[in-house]
């Protein structure tokens, strides 16, 4: 089973797509650009539809997704937690 989906090998998150994640899960990942599969720990509960951590990321660091920058990490984010906004904000403004 797949409990998330990553676009390119590059991105720093992918993308939850099963109900009920929760910290303590062993879960397996999708590359699509490559047909490459991820094995990670879910270090935090993780909705639907909302983005998991592949990395680590210090205050600063730059968050792609689709090979695009989405942001900039405003408080550290551990390899497999939730990446949402109390952790990552637009650059925009």
């Amino acid at each position: 089973m797949i409990h998330f989906v990553v676009h390119e090998p590059g991105d720093g998150v992918g993308i939850v797509v099963v109900e009920g994640v929760k910290a303590g899960d062993d879960l397996i990942g999708w590359v699509m650009d490559g047909d490459i599969t991820l094995n990670m720990k879910s270090e935090s509960d993780i909705p639907i539809g909302h983005k998991i951590s592949l990395n680590d990321f210090k205050v600063g660091d730059t968050v792609l997704k689709y090979g695009v920058d989405i942001g900039k990490v405003v408080a550290q984010i551990k390899k497999g937690e939730h990446l949402h906004v109390q952790n990552v904000k637009t650059k925009r403004w």
